[in-house]
Formats: structure tokens, C-alpha cells, sequence
């Protein structure tokens, strides 16, 4: 179980939706609730009880949009992650996350910034079920090649454990499996497909036609309004299955953080982990 109290990060978290959601509708940039965030809109009409993060999706031009105008468009304490924007930042998809704060997600995992939430592009998937599934496999190898890059590599000892990350180390650099990974997003553009993808849980299950997700409709959250999708059902059912029955405890899947801290401002907290400083 979390050694901290799920419901106040939800509540902060909360709050960055809100301005993520303000700005969309300044700048007329789609987006919409998706995976556990959504389900728990139309399940529990805000966060599932035991859910710790939030996640939406937008159309890659809207995307790449936010991301260009994120440090005019997002007030503060906000401010977007991606590897656009932060040379240094190990995810395939992007974060909002809330400077004020101090968020590790994993002990032997190099990121450090604040609490967030995840900002998935919807990208164009092809109509063959196989070009679908190598479409999937490339993009989980170079996901899993960044996880590597970005892991400590002795997490596991110093034995044969640790030779696959130091390899990668060796032959690859952050910049080169960003390019590869976004190559392999991009391949097929979201306008001009039928079927696109959220990316949320590296499956197939989150390939979808077009016209399940837009145009989108309102679905309450938290008791305020946010940008659902046309069709809920067939979304949920797809990723979820029989969605409407809450699993029991022993599914009921947390993030557990490494390390919390509502009050201190990410940059100016003190990384002492070992593996970070020695990259």
C-alpha cells in the first residue's frame, strides 16, 4: 500500500486538469479524458478511489500545439515535460506536472520533477491487424530501450543483471531513441487514419475508430465538466471489459511513489541518488 494518503494528490492533481483544460478551450485544442481517468468518470463520477494519477489524450497536431505554447499558454506552478522541450526528460509521451512540488515516481528510476499528469498524442494506426501488432512491438522496444537508458543499472546487483542496461548505455544515446520512438508514433498520421491509438497501456487495446473518441461530449469528473468521448462505452469496454464492476482489492493496481513532497519546488530538491549522479 502507499505510505501517503491517495485522496490530497488527487486533489492537487485535480488542479492541473482544470488549467490544462482552461487552456484547450482558450486555444480550441481537442483533448479527452482516457484510460482509469475516464473510467472513473462514468464509474465513480470523479477518481477511482484508489487511482493516483490522471491521464487525457490529444490529437498529435494539438499535441505538439500545446507542448510549443506550453510555457506561454500553462500558468504556473504548471509546466509541460517532454522530450521536445526537455532534452532530458525519458518518456515517450508528455507530463504536466506542478513545479511547486517534488515527485519521484521509482527509487532506481531517473525521474525527478513534480506531481503530474500524463498527456498521451493520438496517433493514426493502419487497418491490417499485423502492421497494428509490429506497429505495437516497435514502439514497447524503443519504450523499453529508454526505460533501460534511464534505469540504474545495478538495481538488481552487479551480476548479468545489470549487463543488458549498460549495454544499451553503450550503444545508444537519449536523443537518437527519441527520434526512433517518435518515427515509429508518427508513421501513420492521426488525420488521415480511421483507426488511431492512446498509447496508455502499450496494448492493442487502445487502438480505437476514430469516431469512438470524436468529436468528443461532456462527462463529469469531480463534479465539474471535461471532454469525454463520443462513445464511453465502447472505449471502456475494449480496455476494460465488463468495466462497471469494481475489482477486488488484490487488482486494485497504485503507483506507490518512491518519494512525495507537497511543499518543495523540484528544483530545488537534492538528488542523492547514486545511479543519477554518476550518468
Amino acid at each position: 500500500m502507499p505510505s501517503y494518503d491517495i485522496r490530497p494528490l488527487q486533489l492537487r492533481i485535480f488542479e492541473i486538469l482544470k488549467a490544462i483544460d482552461t487552456v484547450c478551450r482558450e486555444h480550441n485544442l481537442r483533448y479527452c479524458l482516457v484510460a482509469g481517468t475516464l473510467l472513473g468518470a462514468v464509474r465513480h463520477k470523479g477518481f477511482i478511489p484508489w487511482d493516483d494519477d490522471l491521464d487525457i489524450a490529444m490529437p498529435r497536431d494539438d499535441y505538439e500545439t500545446l507542448m510549443a505554447n506550453a510555457a506561454q499558454w500553462i500558468p504556473q506552478p504548471f509546466e509541460a515535460k517532454c522530450a521536445e522541450i526537455d532534452p532530458a526528460y525519458s518518456g515517450a509521451f508528455a507530463k504536466i506536472i506542478d513545479s511547486s512540488t517534488t515527485l519521484i515516481e521509482r527509487q532506481h528510476y531517473a525521474y525527478l520533477a513534480g506531481i503530474y499528469i500524463d498527456v498521451f498524442p493520438l496517433d493514426g494506426m493502419p487497418e491490417n491487424k499485423l502492421l497494428q501488432h509490429w506497429q505495437m512491438i516497435r514502439y514497447k522496444f524503443y519504450c523499453k530501450m529508454i526505460y533501460l537508458l534511464h534505469r540504474d543499472p545495478y538495481k538488481h546487483g552487479h551480476g548479468v543483471s545489470s549487463w543488458l542496461p549498460l549495454l544499451v548505455r553503450k550503444l545508444c544515446t537519449h536523443d537518437s531513441l527519441h527520434r526512433k520512438v517518435r518515427r515509429v508514433m508518427t508513421r501513420y498520421p492521426f488525420e488521415t487514419s480511421r483507426h488511431v491509438i492512446d498509447y496508455d497501456d502499450k496494448s492493442l487495446r487502445g487502438v480505437m475508430q476514430k469516431n469512438v473518441i470524436f468529436p468528443t461530449k461532456p462527462v463529469v469528473f469531480e463534479g465539474e465538466e471535461f471532454a469525454g468521448m463520443a462513445d464511453n462505452h465502447t472505449y471502456l469496454t475494449k480496455k476494460y471489459g465488463a468495466y462497471m464492476v469494481v475489482p477486488d482489492a488484490e487488482h486494485q493496481r497504485q503507483h506507490n511513489f518512491h518519494y512525495l513532497d507537497y511543499d518543495t519546488p523540484y528544483r530545488e530538491y537534492a538528488d542523492t541518488r547514486q545511479f543519477i549522479n554518476n550518468k
